[in-house]
C-alpha cells in the first residue's frame, strides 16, 4: 500500500508539472468563466435558471471534451514509460508491478478529475457569493456522473496503453475508440433503425452499451425526466429502468466498464514482456 501511494504521488507530481495538465485545467476553468461571463446564470431554458442552467450547459460541453482528454493523456502512461526504458529501472527497485500499475491509475484519476470538480465547485462558490440558488441535488449527481465517466475512460485508456507497443499507436487507438463512440450516438442509431428495420429494443440496447450515450442520456434526464427529446427511445429506456433506475445505471455501468478495462490492462501488463 505504501508503494502504491508513493507511485500515485509521483504520478500526480509529474502530471502537475506537465503542459497538458495546465491546458486541461484552463479548458474547464475557462468554460465556467465564459458561461458566467455570457450570463447563463441569468437566462431561462426549459424552466431552468441560475446555476441549474450553467450546470446543464457545462455537463454537455464536458461530454465532448473530457473523454478525449482522458484517453489521449492516459494512453501515454505505460506505452510512454516502455519507450523511455523506465521498466528496466522499475524491475531493479523494490516496487511490485501491481503497486506501480494501480498507483499510476490512482494518481492519474486524481489529476483528471480534480480540475473538472474544482471548476464546478468554483461555480457553486461564486453562486453562493452572488446569492444565486444552488441546486444541490443536481450538483452532487453531476459530480458523481463526471467521476464515473472519468474512471470509465481512464480504465479504457490504461488498457489501450498496455496493449500498444508505442505512444503513436496508443494515441491513434485512443482516438479511434473515441470516434467510434461518437459515431454510435443517436444520429447513427436512428439511421440504422430506419434502413435495417432493427427492433427499437435492439437499437436502444446498443446505445446503452456506449458509455458516451449513457452519460449524455443521464445528463438530459436531470432536466427532462421523461426524456422527451429522445422521442420513442425514451419509452424503451423508462420501461426498462425507470427514471431513478436509469440514473443509478448511469453511475454503475461506466464504473464497471472502467474497472474491467483496468483489470484487463493490469493482467496484460503483468504477463507482457515489459522491456
Amino acid at each position: 500500500m505504501n508503494t502504491l501511494l508513493l507511485t500515485a504521488k509521483l504520478d500526480i507530481v509529474e502530471s502537475l508539472r506537465a503542459r497538458w495538465f495546465l491546458i486541461y485545467s484552463l479548458v474547464f476553468g475557462g468554460i465556467v468563466a465564459l458561461l458566467f461571463a455570457f450570463g447563463l446564470t441569468e437566462s431561462r431554458v426549459l424552466g431552468f435558471i441560475g446555476l441549474s442552467r450553467l450546470l446543464v450547459t457545462y455537463i454537455q460541453l464536458t461530454m465532448a471534451i473530457l473523454p478525449v482528454f482522458v484517453l489521449i493523456t492516459t494512453v501515454r502512461s505505460v506505452a510512454g514509460d516502455r519507450e523511455a526504458g523506465v521498466f528496466e529501472y522499475l524491475l531493479s527497485l523494490p516496487v511490485s508491478l501491481s503497486a506501480w500499475f494501480w498507483g499510476k491509475i490512482v494518481g492519474r484519476y486524481v489529476t483528471i478529475f480534480l480540475p473538472v470538480f474544482v471548476a464546478m465547485l468554483g461555480a457553486v462558490v461564486w453562486s453562493l457569493i452572488q446569492g444565486i440558488e444552488v441546486p444541490w441535488g443536481m450538483f452532487f449527481y453531476y459530480t458523481a456522473l463526471l467521476a464515473a465517466m472519468a474512471w470509465c475512460f481512464l480504465g479504457i485508456g490504461m488498457l489501450i496503453s498496455t496493449l500498444a507497443r508505442s505512444t503513436d499507436v496508443a494515441q491513434g487507438a485512443a482516438f479511434m475508440v473515441w470516434l467510434t463512440m461518437l459515431l454510435f450516438l443517436d444520429l447513427i442509431l436512428l439511421g440504422v433503425m430506419i434502413q435495417g428495420h432493427v427492433a427499437p429494443e435492439v437499437a436502444v440496447g446498443v446505445a446503452l452499451a456506449n458509455p458516451l450515450q449513457v452519460f449524455r442520456t443521464a445528463a438530459l434526464a436531470m432536466f427532462d425526466p421523461q426524456l422527451i427529446v429522445l422521442g420513442p427511445s425514451a419509452y424503451v429506456i423508462l420501461d426498462l429502468f425507470g427514471a431513478a433506475g436509469y440514473q443509478i445505471y448511469a453511475l454503475i455501468y461506466p464504473v464497471l466498464i472502467g474497472s474491467l478495462c483496468a483489470l484487463a490492462g493490469y493482467l496484460t501488463f503483468r504477463r507482457s514482456d515489459l522491456p
